[in-house]
């Protein structure tokens, strides 16, 4: 039996884009399934589309969020499953909160919006394709591997969000790709957090997390089972907040593709904060999809440089960002990571520190000695005038054609054939902030990036 219905309509124009516009939602006791229909039009304009994504909150918090490119979006949630995006739960009565993040509204039409919320008292499992189940207690820590090198995959996304695999599609991709470690990271939901934990094999690590999909930039905030409320309202809530709660709650942050391209094409994708560039942020990814692509990758790269010249110790980062099964072809640039064990805790401390190189398939290392001290990828001392920086590179797996380069303080210094070898340098204390290498295929295209080593003793 029906318990309530609610018919809201509304016409939007650019000025209402970049908002969150709220539609209280009262709940009756007795509800047990909660209906949610959102219906906009037009969809797209000129060839580019309109996006408006839902976000629900219940009661005591986060209820789910349907960040998906469809003009029609249906969703059902009860206490032993929902729709996919949203979490599994009692239907509390009280006061619910429907929120439509109007991401991008193209000039040129009115967009026509419709949102319905049904509530019933049935207890019939959700009908929807692809719902989920309730979450369950999380399992045991996995064994760990010992110290090591682990290779992953730290950016991608199911059907969850906007990506056209499930989890078990996701998992394939991992298997195929001879992953170590992976991480989720649906936008601004967590939803598919248990079933990832649940079919994770033995020998994969999961890396829980989400993307934080703002109107204004993306991040991603990994090794959180929890919502991160992602919504930066001026005078309310900052990126700077965000970045710092994220941290502070034993989570790793991370600028995602910095330089992407934004409005109107990929909304909300290129990083627009001036009190989060990097701010507090130390983690940055670099290397997004294949090298070259939409996500400005190279133009990432230099702004790094810029962050490190100004005395900043970044890590760098890579995310395939995979949406689906196109990817698993693709020559995206994947973590190999130098951590003390293959568990979540281990992996994010040593990505903290730079404890990596990127590749998508060469092995590339770099390694330095300052008088007594030795260093690896990340690791940072002071080297003083009238000192010498000995630096020594190895790596295999190149093509034919390609080219090693030693990049100091953002400038190639000196470069190489890119076959299978090693080499070393000297550089002069005093005068280095820090060194790099990268290995580029004949085109340009990168196929391997270390982290820098920091001379300055930051």
């Amino acid at each position: 039996m029906q318990t309530f219905h609610h018919t809201y309509t509304s016409v939007l124009t650019p000025q209402d884009m970049k908002k969150h516009l709220p539609y209280p939602l009262h709940i009756p006791p007795g509800t047990r399934s909660l209906q949610l229909r959102l219906a906009y039009a037009p969809q797209v304009v000129e060839q580019t589309n309109n996006l408006i994504t839902l976000t629900l909150l219940d009661p005591q918090g986060f209820r789910g969020s349907a960040h998906r490119h469809v003009a029609v979006l249906e969703a059902i949630l009860q206490e032993d499953a929902a729709s996919p995006g949203f979490v599994a739960g009692p239907i509390l009565p009280g006061e619910w909160l429907v929120l439509l993040d109007t991401h991008m509204i193209m000039p040129g039409a009115p967009l026509a919006v419709e949102l319905e919320a049904t509530g019933d008292d049935c207890s019939a499992a959700c009908s929807l394709p692809g719902s989920t189940a309730a979450a369950a207690a999380p399992s045991a820590p996995r064994p760990a591997g010992g110290a090591g090198w682990y290779r992953g995959d730290l950016h991608t996304h199911t059907f969850h969000s906007d990506a056209e695999w499930d989890v078990a599609g996701l998992l394939d991709y991992a298997r195929a790709n001879q992953l170590d470690f992976l991480a989720l990271t649906d936008h601004n939901t967590i939803s598919g957090l248990a079933e990832f934990e649940r079919r994770c094999p033995d020998g994969l690590a999961p890396i829980y997390g989400s993307e934080l999909t703002t109107f204004w930039g993306h991040a991603l905030a990994l090794g959180r089972r929890e919502w991160a409320d992602w919504r930066i309202e001026a005078g309310r809530r900052s990126m700077a907040q965000v970045a710092a709660e994220v941290e502070a709650q034993g989570g790793l942050f991370v600028i995602a593709h910095p330089e992407a391209i934004g409005d109107p094409y990929c909304t909300g994708c290129h990083w627009s904060f001036s009190d989060t560039s990097p701010g507090q942020a130390r983690v940055v990814e670099v290397w997004n999809s294949p090298w070259v692509s939409e996500s400005n990758n190279q133009a990432g790269l230099e702004l790094a440089y810029h962050w490190m010249n100004q005395g900043l110790r970044m890590a760098l980062t890579a995310g395939s960002d995979c949406h689906g099964g196109s990817y698993a072809a693709s020559a995206v640039g994947f973590n190999v990571v130098y951590a003390d064990d293959l568990h979540e805790a281990a992996l994010l401390q040593a990505i903290r520190a730079g404890r990596l190189y990127m590749s998508c398939g060469p092995r590339l290392d770099l390694a330095a000695r300052v008088g007594g001290t030795s260093l690896m990828m990340g690791d940072s001392c002071r080297a003083q005038a009238g000192e010498t920086i000995y630096l020594h590179a190895e790596w295999s797996g190149g093509p034919a054609g390609a080219r090693l380069e030693l990049i100091v303080d953002g400038a190639a210094r000196a470069g190489l054939a890119g076959e299978d070898s090693a080499a070393d340098w000297e550089l002069p204390g005093g005068q280095t902030g820090w060194a790099l290498l990268t290995l580029r295929a004949p085109s340009g295209d990168m196929l391997a990036l270390t982290n820098p080593i920091y001379f300055d003793g930051r």
